[in-house]
């Protein structure tokens, strides 16, 4: 019996790096205050020289009155990995 191995491999720039990137900084802001907290978020970027987009979906089970800022998450995520200029795609601090 024969076996195939493959995997997909993306650099630096690539909007999945940066769908990983925010959807992390969002499980570790859940998690840092509720350690106990249940987070299955997926994220999807569109950006273009007009306008950008952070689309965030999924379920997060936070205990109590718990509230995170997502959109405060996802923005400083993107900024912090340098997305801060329309040019070269989006632009995190451009509300």
């Amino acid at each position: 019996m024969s076996f195939l191995f493959t995997s997909e491999s993306v650099s630096a720039g690539h909007p999945d790096k940066m769908c990983d990137a925010i959807s992390d900084s969002i499980l570790d802001a859940c998690l840092s205050v509720d350690p106990r907290a249940r987070v299955a978020v997926e994220t999807m970027v569109k950006g273009t020289d007009e306008g950008s987009h952070i689309i965030i979906g999924g379920e997060v089970t936070l205990a109590g009155d718990v509230r995170i800022d997502y959109e405060g998450v996802a923005r400083a995520a993107a900024e912090s990995i340098g997305y801060t200029d329309h040019a070269i795609g989006m632009d995190a601090t451009d509300p």
